[in-house]
């Protein structure tokens, strides 16, 4: 439809609360997602995966979603049928359009706005690596630009609800907040709280925020302005994307900083799992593994698994429990638990297939440990899809030892090929994966392995009841079965989505419902 043409808004102060319910319960909601990154057109990590497949995914809920992001090259690039919807004469130093069109099945808007975001290489981090010197007015931009479409700035489009990704969107619920007139309410989901988005005090000038906001009660953050925490502070719902990680972050030693925040509005906090999108992620019809299989007919998993050890090097042993690992490579994830455990790993007659790029010290010591075991350990330094669907495909057991993780995604995918997680007992990881204990193997019910405390004890008895396991082809054979069986779809967190959405415009009568795109 095109944006002149979309129906009037329906104004919600003028029903009861039953009406409101009605309403929202039986119409499209219409949801802007402001996000930093999209998949498939510019990935760092989870959050363009969750940011691509959601839209999708809640369409069949009702809710139509429109995504708002940085007018990267790679965006740009991509845009189809793109449209001028409304110009800003000066956003942070420079002039900047709208561009609303359609790119890889996504219903884009997107900020052509040149001296921010023109610019080669990653969205974040500068070629030397370090940030972008002004990522504090890029991604002010993104906010203050989600909070102007949120009130009209687009003709004929006008959003139910403002939804805000990670601290590069976290802006958007403070600016609307301080706005004056109508306004939408706004989400804020957390995919990392280990990222505030920190920026000098002096931010809040450039940004046009009132300096009422600087306090603990507001976006302050140890002296300085946090874009997450603004998000945190302001939004109307604040979501995880785990219910567990949602009770951890109200911790202290789990928090960051915000568990008090966040215990003091814990009524508004929630978990949704984020899913997989299962066409891509399908064994049974994936383009990037030579041989396919499905339950009921694995024939196609062994060849894989032998086509797997011959990319990276490894000895093509069918019976050799193969370990991998698909995962950026830093501390959080637990990868030097890894390397300290490498020994008990092969020592139970292990391989280990490692895909990643992270720091530094990472990258050299795994390249190390391939040198000194070769045939053993096989290493790809660096993000290649095709290569990860390889892993999930050819691997026998997926270890991922994260100190903590808001979600995962690999697991889910792993879930999905038959490749059995090995996990540590922490955030997203506790409610994807049942764990192999006596009574779960019993009942056919169990698809992983779990450990606790994140320790290198722990993880080396991990991989010890892996190797027993193994070697019990019944047992093994349930697990893969069971953990093929999982939904890791969006299906389920899409419904749970949509319907924090409608709760949430069902209890803010004074809203006023958006038009639809």
């Amino acid at each position: 439809m095109p944006l002149a043409d979309a129906p009037p808004a329906t104004d919600l102060r003028a029903l009861t609360d039953d009406g409101v319910a009605e309403l929202t319960a039986a119409r499209t909601i219409s949801v802007l997602s402001v996000v930093s990154e999209v998949s498939p057109l510019v990935r760092t990590g989870g959050l363009a995966d969750v940011a691509g497949a959601l839209p999708a995914a809640l369409a069949a809920e009702g809710v139509a979603m429109r995504t708002l992001v940085p007018g990267y090259p790679e965006v740009l690039d991509r845009l189809r049928g793109a449209e001028t919807v409304a110009t800003l004469p000066d956003l942070f130093g420079g002039p900047a359009r709208l561009l609303a069109g359609e790119a890889a099945g996504l219903d884009l808007i997107a900020i052509d706005a040149p001296h921010l975001y023109r610019r080669g290489g990653d969205p974040y981090v500068a070629a030397d690596g370090s940030d972008w010197p002004d990522n504090g007015a890029r991604f002010g931009a993104l906010g203050l630009v989600a909070a102007r479409i949120g009130q009209g700035l687009i003709p004929g489009y006008r959003p139910d609800v403002v939804h805000g990704h990670d601290w590069q969107a976290g802006l958007a619920p403070a600016f609307l907040h301080f706005a004056p007139g109508p306004k939408p309410p706004t989400v804020m989901t957390i995919h990392n709280l280990a990222f505030p988005g920190q920026f000098p005090s002096s931010m809040m000038d450039v940004l046009g925020l009132p300096w009422e906001a600087f306090r603990p009660d507001g976006v302050e953050y140890h002296g300085t302005l946090s874009y997450l925490k603004a998000g945190l502070f302001y939004a109307d719902r604040v979501t995880t994307v785990s219910p567990s990680y949602a009770g951890e972050i109200m911790t202290h030693e789990s928090g960051m900083g915000f568990d008090g925040l966040l215990r003091g509005r814990a009524s508004t906090v929630s978990g949704v799992r984020n899913g997989i999108d299962d066409a891509v992620w399908d064994p049974a019809g994936d383009p990037d593994i030579p041989a396919r299989y499905a339950v009921g007919d694995m024939a196609g998993r062994a060849l894989n698994k032998d086509a797997l050890q011959a990319r990276l090097g490894l000895t093509q042993a069918p019976d050799a429990l193969l370990f991998g690992v698909v995962s950026r490579l830093s501390g959080q994830k637990g990868l030097d638990l890894v390397l300290d455990a490498l020994p008990t790993l092969l020592e139970v007659g292990g391989q280990l297939a490692l895909i990643g790029a992270g720091d530094a010290w990472f990258e050299d010591s795994f390249r190390a440990a391939a040198a000194r075991h070769p045939g053993r350990v096989g290493v790809h330094i660096g993000h290649d899809e095709s290569l990860a669907h390889l892993m999930q495909a050819g691997a026998d057991a997926l270890l991922v030892p994260s100190r903590f993780e808001p979600c995962g995604l690999t697991q889910l995918c792993a879930l999905r090929y038959g490749a059995v997680p090995v996990v540590s007992r922490v955030g997203g990881l506790t409610d994807t994966v049942v764990d192999a204990n006596e009574m779960a193997l019993a009942s056919g019910s169990a698809t992983g392995i779990m450990f606790s405390p994140v320790t290198l004890p722990a993880l080396e008895t991990a991989l010890r009841r892996t190797a027993e396991i193994f070697r019990d082809p019944e047992d093994w054979a349930g697990m893969v079965m069971a953990g093929m069986g999982t939904d890791v779809s969006w299906r389920r967190p899409a419904r749970k989505m949509a319907a924090l959405y409608r709760d949430l415009l069902a209890s803010t009568p004074t809203a006023d419902a958006g038009t639809a795109p």
